[in-house]
């Protein structure tokens, strides 16, 4: 009688129309199928060409590819017949638990049998190709040249040299805000600068903690991927996610269970105390509103609206001290944040787009003004009432 068989299956890059028809074979044939960190799409694929995906022979598929010992082990001891695995990329290549698990497979004398797949340095390939031309006198950079660079720059230049956390906060908070403002205003030539500028301040902070032995770039990346990855599990793993709210509610649960998220007193600690009040306000009740603190439909935050306004119309007749009226005035403000919630339309963006409206119309009256050799001063109220009317329609 033949011993068991574990055959090891590269699934490509991700791509289905990447899987290969010998691997579709291979995995067709072996019957039982563990689709490892394959994404939803690849997962269908395999399902549609007659291949069963069972969800319980790995426990962890992320750990387990990476080459966990106590995962491996888990899989053979309860291994019971032939199985296929299916692996993103080629085994040969993308798969660094694999010395591990030939090594147990041997030992529990278990066949192995691999069958390679496109790699994923294919679909790297591509993703690390530069599209935008460079200026004359420029050269193709990689990201670990501009790790270099940062780390030469602390070195050798005055300015990076005196930096510190604190000192580059002012940047950070401006190199953000300049990726925002290309964004809304469409310009993707500047975006590409402007994300530069960013990560820049990401390597920077990086190299000033990587002097002091706290953690270095790599830290951060590994961090952030392996955050990704836990908190994706249906993507990553065996775990269905049916629509955006469910993802969302268990993107908290996840977040919940991580250290930070153990350390925390409420669900709304988190929310940095330094963001835009508006937009302070909209993550706090999308955060209440995920654990069901919430109107169930819109007209109950009309309703509180209309409620909250009358509240400040009484503290005004009363003549209430100053602090009273701006408290209920923060009330309104913070139920309208809701109501934008509620439409589906983030407060704050829609702010920026008011204030720029504004400026615009305002600054076509000036305009207008100046053309008659007048300021807006100048005017009557009629005046700058029918010059306002005015630039709704021309300055719109």
């Amino acid at each position: 009688m033949a011993a068991m068989l574990v055959r090891i299956v590269g699934l490509g890059p991700g791509d289905p129309t990447l899987l290969t028809l010998g691997a579709i074979d291979a995995l067709r044939e072996v019957g039982r199928v563990a689709a490892l960190l394959a994404p939803p799409d690849l997962a269908n694929a395999l399902s549609k060409n007659g291949i069963v995906i069972e969800r319980d022979l790995v426990r962890d598929p992320a750990l387990f590819v990476r080459g966990s010992s106590e995962e491996i082990d888990a899989f053979v001891t309860g291994l019971e017949r032939d199985v296929g695995l299916g692996v993103l990329g080629n085994p040969l290549s993308d798969f660094p638990g694999l010395p591990v698990l030939l090594r147990r497979l041997e030992a529990a004398s278990i066949r192995a049998q691999i069958v390679p797949g496109v790699p994923r340095a294919t679909l790297a390939a591509s993703l690390a190709m530069p599209l935008i031309p460079l200026p004359p006198q420029s050269a193709h950079h990689t990201f670990d040249d501009l790790v270099e660079i940062m780390a030469r720059l602390r070195g050798a230049c005055p300015w990076d040299r005196e930096q510190t956390y604190r000192t580059l906060v002012p940047y950070l908070i401006e190199e953000t805000f300049e990726v925002v403002e290309a964004i809304e205003c469409d310009d993707l030539d500047a975006l590409c600068e402007e994300l530069g500028d960013l990560l820049l301040q990401i390597v920077f902070h990086s190299q000033i903690a990587s002097e002091t032995g706290k953690f270095t770039v790599a830290d951060v990346i590994d961090a952030l991927s392996n955050k990704m990855v836990r908190r994706h599990p249906h993507v990553f793993g065996d775990a269905v996610i049916e629509d955006v709210d469910a993802q969302w509610r268990n993107w908290e649960k996840l977040k919940a269970l991580e250290k930070t998220g153990l350390a925390r007193k409420s669900r709304l600690d988190g929310i940095p105390k330094h963001l835009g009040a508006l937009q302070r306000g909209q993550r706090m009740q999308e955060k209440a509103s995920r654990v069901g603190f919430d109107w169930p439909t819109i007209d109950g935050v009309l309703d509180k609206l209309h409620e909250e306004l009358g509240e400040l119309a009484h503290a005004r007749r009363e003549k209430h001290d100053d602090p009273h009226v701006r408290e209920e005035l923060g009330d309104v403000m913070f139920t309208i944040v809701n109501l934008s919630r509620s439409l589906g339309i983030d407060a704050e963006t829609a702010m920026r787009e008011a204030n720029e409206k504004f400026y615009r119309r305002f600054a076509f009256m000036e305009e207008r003004a100046a053309a008659d050799g007048k300021t807006l001063s100048d005017l009557s109220l009629d005046e700058l009432e029918e010059l306002w009317q005015l630039a709704k329609t021309q300055a719109a």
